[in-house]
Protein backbone atom coordinates (compact mmCIF):
# COMPACT_ATOMS: atom_id res chain seq x y z
CA UNK A 1 0.00 0.00 0.00
CA UNK A 2 1.34 3.56 -0.97
CA UNK A 3 0.71 6.21 1.49
CA UNK A 4 1.09 9.83 -0.55
CA UNK A 5 0.97 13.18 0.63
CA UNK A 6 1.58 15.06 -2.51
CA UNK A 7 -1.07 16.45 -4.75
CA UNK A 8 1.47 15.86 -8.06
CA UNK A 9 2.68 12.21 -6.68
CA UNK A 10 -0.83 11.47 -6.49
CA UNK A 11 -2.01 12.63 -10.00
CA UNK A 12 0.97 10.99 -11.42
CA UNK A 13 0.35 7.70 -9.65
CA UNK A 14 -3.45 7.19 -10.63
CA UNK A 15 -2.75 8.69 -13.91
CA UNK A 16 -0.28 5.55 -14.98
CA UNK A 17 -2.73 2.83 -13.22
CA UNK A 18 -5.63 4.48 -15.49
CA UNK A 19 -3.25 4.41 -19.07
CA UNK A 20 -3.38 0.89 -17.74
CA UNK A 21 -6.67 0.18 -17.76
CA UNK A 22 -7.40 0.01 -14.51
CA UNK A 23 -10.31 0.99 -12.68
CA UNK A 24 -10.52 3.43 -9.94
CA UNK A 25 -12.72 3.64 -6.66
CA UNK A 26 -12.44 6.51 -4.27
CA UNK A 27 -13.25 6.39 -0.94
CA UNK A 28 -13.19 10.26 0.74
CA UNK A 29 -12.67 9.93 4.37
CA UNK A 30 -11.68 12.00 7.64
CA UNK A 31 -9.59 9.32 9.24
CA UNK A 32 -10.42 7.91 12.82
CA UNK A 33 -11.15 4.94 10.26
CA UNK A 34 -14.41 2.36 11.49
CA UNK A 35 -16.35 -0.66 10.42
CA UNK A 36 -18.22 2.01 8.50
CA UNK A 37 -15.35 3.66 6.74
CA UNK A 38 -13.93 -0.32 6.53
CA UNK A 39 -17.28 -1.45 4.80
CA UNK A 40 -16.98 1.78 1.50
CA UNK A 41 -13.08 -0.16 1.39
CA UNK A 42 -14.60 -3.35 0.81
CA UNK A 43 -17.04 -2.02 -1.58
CA UNK A 44 -14.73 -0.43 -3.71
CA UNK A 45 -12.58 -3.20 -3.58
CA UNK A 46 -14.82 -5.27 -4.66
CA UNK A 47 -16.19 -2.95 -7.89
CA UNK A 48 -12.77 -1.84 -9.15
CA UNK A 49 -9.29 -2.50 -9.62
CA UNK A 50 -7.31 0.05 -7.29
CA UNK A 51 -8.79 1.44 -4.04
CA UNK A 52 -7.87 4.92 -3.10
CA UNK A 53 -8.89 6.45 0.65
CA UNK A 54 -8.31 9.85 1.45
CA UNK A 55 -7.50 11.11 4.74
CA UNK A 56 -7.79 14.67 5.46
CA UNK A 57 -9.40 16.76 8.25
CA UNK A 58 -11.18 19.36 6.31
CA UNK A 59 -10.80 22.79 8.00
CA UNK A 60 -13.46 24.66 5.73
CA UNK A 61 -16.22 22.41 6.35
CA UNK A 62 -16.17 22.93 10.36
CA UNK A 63 -18.21 26.29 11.36
CA UNK A 64 -16.80 25.23 15.14
CA UNK A 65 -13.12 25.61 15.37
CA UNK A 66 -13.34 23.74 18.72
CA UNK A 67 -15.10 20.84 17.02
CA UNK A 68 -12.02 20.92 14.60
CA UNK A 69 -9.73 21.08 17.27
CA UNK A 70 -10.92 17.95 19.20
CA UNK A 71 -11.52 15.76 16.21
CA UNK A 72 -9.87 12.86 16.31
CA UNK A 73 -6.50 12.56 14.12
CA UNK A 74 -5.15 8.52 13.99
CA UNK A 75 -3.55 8.51 10.63
CA UNK A 76 -0.81 5.63 11.44
CA UNK A 77 -3.71 2.99 13.06
CA UNK A 78 -5.67 4.58 10.11
CA UNK A 79 -2.98 3.21 7.64
CA UNK A 80 -2.60 0.32 9.84
CA UNK A 81 -6.32 -0.85 9.08
CA UNK A 82 -6.54 0.43 5.29
CA UNK A 83 -3.31 -1.81 4.57
CA UNK A 84 -4.71 -5.14 6.27
CA UNK A 85 -8.36 -4.27 4.73
CA UNK A 86 -6.45 -4.36 0.93
CA UNK A 87 -6.27 -0.26 0.30
CA UNK A 88 -3.85 -0.01 -2.27
CA UNK A 89 -3.18 4.06 -1.76
CA UNK A 90 -3.69 6.15 0.90
CA UNK A 91 -3.65 10.02 0.25
CA UNK A 92 -3.08 11.82 3.24
CA UNK A 93 -2.31 15.18 2.44
CA UNK A 94 -1.66 18.35 4.70
CA UNK A 95 -3.78 21.30 4.75
CA UNK A 96 -1.71 23.92 3.14
CA UNK A 97 -1.27 21.28 0.31
CA UNK A 98 -4.93 21.19 0.37
CA UNK A 99 -5.04 24.70 0.51
CA UNK A 100 -2.04 26.34 -0.76
CA UNK A 101 -4.41 29.94 -0.71
CA UNK A 102 -7.51 30.17 0.57
CA UNK A 103 -10.48 28.89 -1.01
CA UNK A 104 -12.93 30.94 -3.14
CA UNK A 105 -15.06 28.55 -4.64
CA UNK A 106 -18.80 28.89 -4.03
CA UNK A 107 -21.56 26.62 -4.94
CA UNK A 108 -25.18 27.42 -4.85
CA UNK A 109 -27.62 23.94 -4.18
CA UNK A 110 -30.32 26.02 -3.35
CA UNK A 111 -33.32 24.40 -1.13
CA UNK A 112 -30.66 20.91 -0.54
CA UNK A 113 -28.61 23.18 1.17
CA UNK A 114 -30.63 25.11 3.47
CA UNK A 115 -32.45 22.28 5.54
CA UNK A 116 -31.21 19.79 7.72
CA UNK A 117 -27.35 19.76 8.55
CA UNK A 118 -27.23 23.50 6.27
CA UNK A 119 -29.72 24.92 8.35
CA UNK A 120 -27.99 24.25 11.63
CA UNK A 121 -24.08 24.58 9.99
CA UNK A 122 -24.28 27.73 7.38
CA UNK A 123 -21.42 26.95 4.60
CA UNK A 124 -20.51 23.83 5.88
CA UNK A 125 -21.80 22.13 2.38
CA UNK A 126 -19.74 24.72 0.47
CA UNK A 127 -16.53 23.36 2.37
CA UNK A 128 -17.73 19.61 1.69
CA UNK A 129 -18.36 20.93 -2.01
CA UNK A 130 -15.10 22.29 -2.38
CA UNK A 131 -12.64 19.37 -0.75
CA UNK A 132 -14.70 16.57 -2.65
CA UNK A 133 -14.18 18.42 -6.30
CA UNK A 134 -10.49 19.17 -5.46
CA UNK A 135 -9.97 15.41 -4.33
CA UNK A 136 -12.20 14.24 -7.48
CA UNK A 137 -10.05 16.19 -9.73
CA UNK A 138 -7.20 14.64 -8.02
CA UNK A 139 -7.52 10.72 -7.97
CA UNK A 140 -9.93 10.90 -10.88
CA UNK A 141 -12.27 8.01 -9.67
CA UNK A 142 -14.37 5.61 -11.96
CA UNK A 143 -16.71 5.86 -8.71
CA UNK A 144 -17.03 7.09 -5.56
CA UNK A 145 -18.30 5.57 -1.94
CA UNK A 146 -20.00 7.65 -0.27
CA UNK A 147 -22.18 6.43 3.51
CA UNK A 148 -25.92 6.98 3.79
CA UNK A 149 -25.15 8.38 7.37
CA UNK A 150 -24.43 11.54 6.12
CA UNK A 151 -27.52 11.33 3.67
CA UNK A 152 -27.74 15.16 2.87
CA UNK A 153 -24.05 15.32 2.11
CA UNK A 154 -24.76 12.23 -0.05
CA UNK A 155 -27.60 14.14 -1.79
CA UNK A 156 -25.00 17.14 -2.25
CA UNK A 157 -22.50 15.03 -3.79
CA UNK A 158 -24.91 13.92 -6.19
CA UNK A 159 -25.78 17.29 -7.24
CA UNK A 160 -22.26 18.46 -7.51
CA UNK A 161 -21.39 15.81 -9.91
CA UNK A 162 -24.48 16.67 -12.02
CA UNK A 163 -23.33 20.52 -11.97
CA UNK A 164 -20.00 20.16 -12.27
CA UNK A 165 -20.18 17.37 -15.04
CA UNK A 166 -17.67 15.30 -13.44
CA UNK A 167 -17.57 11.87 -15.17
CA UNK A 168 -17.82 9.07 -12.20
CA UNK A 169 -20.67 6.86 -10.80
CA UNK A 170 -21.63 7.90 -6.99
CA UNK A 171 -22.31 4.71 -5.04
CA UNK A 172 -24.29 4.99 -1.86
CA UNK A 173 -23.66 2.23 1.18
CA UNK A 174 -25.90 1.59 3.80
CA UNK A 175 -25.30 3.19 7.43
CA UNK A 176 -23.12 0.51 9.47
CA UNK A 177 -24.09 0.39 12.74
CA UNK A 178 -22.99 -0.95 16.65
CA UNK A 179 -24.65 -4.15 18.06
CA UNK A 180 -27.04 -1.83 20.24
CA UNK A 181 -28.07 0.38 16.90
CA UNK A 182 -25.83 2.98 17.62
CA UNK A 183 -24.47 4.34 13.89
CA UNK A 184 -20.98 4.01 13.44
CA UNK A 185 -18.92 7.87 13.82
CA UNK A 186 -15.53 8.70 14.37
CA UNK A 187 -17.35 10.96 17.23
CA UNK A 188 -18.66 8.34 19.47
CA UNK A 189 -15.16 7.69 20.77
CA UNK A 190 -15.55 11.23 22.33
CA UNK A 191 -18.72 10.10 23.95
CA UNK A 192 -18.17 9.11 28.01
CA UNK A 193 -19.80 5.51 29.45
CA UNK A 194 -22.61 7.29 30.57
CA UNK A 195 -23.67 9.18 27.36
CA UNK A 196 -22.67 6.00 25.25
CA UNK A 197 -25.83 3.64 27.33
CA UNK A 198 -28.18 6.51 26.74
CA UNK A 199 -26.69 7.06 22.54
CA UNK A 200 -28.48 3.45 21.36
CA UNK A 201 -31.99 5.67 22.39
CA UNK A 202 -31.36 7.75 19.04
CA UNK A 203 -32.00 4.80 16.74
CA UNK A 204 -34.62 3.10 18.17
CA UNK A 205 -36.27 6.84 18.62
CA UNK A 206 -36.10 6.65 14.37
CA UNK A 207 -37.52 2.80 14.41
CA UNK A 208 -40.13 3.65 16.89
CA UNK A 209 -41.28 6.39 14.58
CA UNK A 210 -41.48 4.13 11.65
CA UNK A 211 -43.59 1.17 13.39
CA UNK A 212 -46.34 3.97 14.48
CA UNK A 213 -46.95 4.96 10.77
CA UNK A 214 -49.77 3.06 10.65
CA UNK A 215 -51.46 4.26 13.81
CA UNK A 216 -50.44 7.70 14.33
CA UNK A 217 -49.70 10.43 11.79
CA UNK A 218 -46.21 11.39 11.38
CA UNK A 219 -46.31 14.82 13.25
CA UNK A 220 -47.68 13.34 16.68
CA UNK A 221 -44.56 10.31 16.18
CA UNK A 222 -41.66 12.51 16.21
CA UNK A 223 -43.30 15.23 18.57
CA UNK A 224 -44.00 11.66 21.02
CA UNK A 225 -39.85 10.69 20.59
CA UNK A 226 -38.83 13.96 20.38
CA UNK A 227 -40.28 14.42 23.91
CA UNK A 228 -39.15 10.73 24.85
CA UNK A 229 -35.35 11.85 23.92
CA UNK A 230 -35.25 15.90 25.26
CA UNK A 231 -36.11 13.97 28.91
CA UNK A 232 -32.76 11.35 28.75
CA UNK A 233 -30.02 12.55 30.67
CA UNK A 234 -27.80 15.23 28.04
CA UNK A 235 -29.90 14.92 25.02
CA UNK A 236 -30.64 17.60 23.04
CA UNK A 237 -32.29 16.80 19.98
CA UNK A 238 -31.75 20.03 17.23
CA UNK A 239 -34.09 18.26 14.51
CA UNK A 240 -36.33 15.49 14.21
CA UNK A 241 -38.64 15.22 10.89
CA UNK A 242 -39.29 12.80 8.09
CA UNK A 243 -38.66 14.42 4.61
CA UNK A 244 -38.04 13.13 1.13
CA UNK A 245 -35.43 11.34 0.25
CA UNK A 246 -34.75 13.36 -3.22
CA UNK A 247 -35.35 16.92 -2.42
CA UNK A 248 -34.36 16.33 1.93
CA UNK A 249 -38.20 18.35 1.72
CA UNK A 250 -39.65 18.07 5.21
CA UNK A 251 -43.02 16.13 5.03
CA UNK A 252 -45.63 16.63 7.46
CA UNK A 253 -47.04 13.21 6.87
CA UNK A 254 -47.31 9.99 6.07
CA UNK A 255 -47.31 9.81 1.86
CA UNK A 256 -46.92 6.30 0.07
CA UNK A 257 -46.06 8.47 -3.25
CA UNK A 258 -42.70 9.27 -1.77
CA UNK A 259 -39.42 7.82 -0.45
CA UNK A 260 -39.39 8.97 2.71
CA UNK A 261 -36.51 9.44 5.46
CA UNK A 262 -36.77 10.04 9.27
CA UNK A 263 -33.58 12.46 9.91
CA UNK A 264 -32.05 13.55 13.07
CA UNK A 265 -29.66 15.18 14.80
CA UNK A 266 -28.97 15.20 18.84
CA UNK A 267 -26.56 16.60 20.85
CA UNK A 268 -25.51 14.24 23.82
CA UNK A 269 -23.55 16.43 26.05
CA UNK A 270 -21.79 18.01 23.74
CA UNK A 271 -20.96 15.35 21.42
CA UNK A 272 -23.58 16.09 18.17
CA UNK A 273 -24.50 12.76 16.34
CA UNK A 274 -26.78 12.63 13.43
CA UNK A 275 -28.81 9.38 12.16
CA UNK A 276 -31.01 8.79 9.51
CA UNK A 277 -33.45 5.64 8.37
CA UNK A 278 -35.70 4.73 5.68
CA UNK A 279 -38.86 4.42 5.65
Amino acid sequence: MKVLKTIEETKDTILRLREEGKSVGFVPTMGALHEGHLSLLSESISDNDVTVVSIFVNPIQFNNKEDLKKYPRTLEEDCEKLKDAGCDIVFAPSAEEMYPEEAEEKYDFGKLERVMEGAHRPGHFNGVAVVVKRLFDICTPHRAYFGEKDFQQLVIIRALVEMENIPLEIIACPIIRESDGLAMSSRNVRLSSDERKVAPAIYNSLKNIIEQKLINSASKCLRSEMEKLNAMPGMQVEYLLLADENTLEAVQDWDENRNLRVFIATFLGDIRLIDNLKV
